[in-house]
């Protein structure tokens, strides 16, 4: 059984809504846009890993945050992410300037443990077997593949755009988690931006239906606050039209599969 924590839903951060992240079994972290303001200074230091899907601002931000509260606390963390978001990181947020270089060895050891990971190897986080995978998007992404000792697992996509047949089959998740940033108005621009309006998803649960013969649960996040009655109106139509769950996520909301 896996416990997964909503920390993120959205793509704008407000008083209400907070930018992308989840926590899964109160230890691994996925993006960091809503992750240090959602946890307590002790539920951060007992995050084991964190794993970041692109260097969007939105999914990173928080990371140098982190970093500073571990550092004061002498404790440390493993972030895994591709080279191109380790440079993102090294380069922009944590340079030495606009935040302390976290990454950096002290006293024999690094605040912030960067692994750089490559899409399609699979690797392990305590009890957790994770495979990233390509995703569409304006930058290179992956999605994570999740599974859990006894089987149990999940997608999260992170952002993405249409075209997850690939995916689809490499993966046969009980969940998936993904993002609907903007309602069907706006497809010209989810399809130029690469990302997912609900008529696209439901276009990718047709494909993900094709090839694995079955519909998983859907949580949606990453949705913009000022389309989201709109998205869930549109959500609301797709799910009853495939006749399968699809959930548009808030924050704090608990998911166990």
């Amino acid at each position: 059984m896996m416990k997964i924590t909503v920390l993120g839903a959205h793509n704008i951060e407000s008083r209400q809504t907070k930018n992308a992240g989840l926590l899964l079994d109160g230890v691994l972290a996925l993006d960091a846009g809503g992750l240090t303001s959602s946890l307590t200074l002790e539920q951060q230091l007992k995050l084991k890993a964190v794993l970041l899907t692109h260097h969007h601002y939105d999914h990173i931000k928080d990371i140098p945050a982190l970093g500073m509260s571990l550092f004061l606390n002498k404790a440390g963390i493993d972030i895994y992410c591709t080279a191109e978001v380790a440079e993102a990181l090294k380069s922009h947020l944590l340079n030495g300037s606009l935040y302390p270089d976290f990454t950096a060895e002290v006293n024999g050891g690094a605040t912030l443990k960067i692994n750089i990971i490559e899409p399609d190897k699979k690797f392990g986080i305590e009890n957790f077997g994770i495979l990233p995978l390509p995703v569409i998007h304006s930058v290179p992404a992956v999605g994570y593949y999740i599974e859990a000792e006894d089987g149990t697992s999940l997608f999260y996509a992170g952002d993405t755009g249409p075209g997850l047949e690939q995916c689809w089959r490499r993966i046969s998740p009980g969940l998936v988690i993904t993002e609907v940033t903007a309602s069907d108005k706006y497809e010209q621009f989810a399809r130029e931006k690469r990302h997912l309006t609900p008529s696209l998803l439901r276009d990718e649960m047709l494909a993900f239906c094709k090839i694995k013969g079955y519909l998983p649960d859907v949580v949606a996040v990453h949705m913009n606050p000022m389309l989201e009655e709109d998205i869930r109106k549109e959500l609301a139509a797709v799910a009853a039209g495939l006749g399968n769950k699809i959930t548009p996520a808030h924050e704090g909301m608990q998911i166990e599969i």
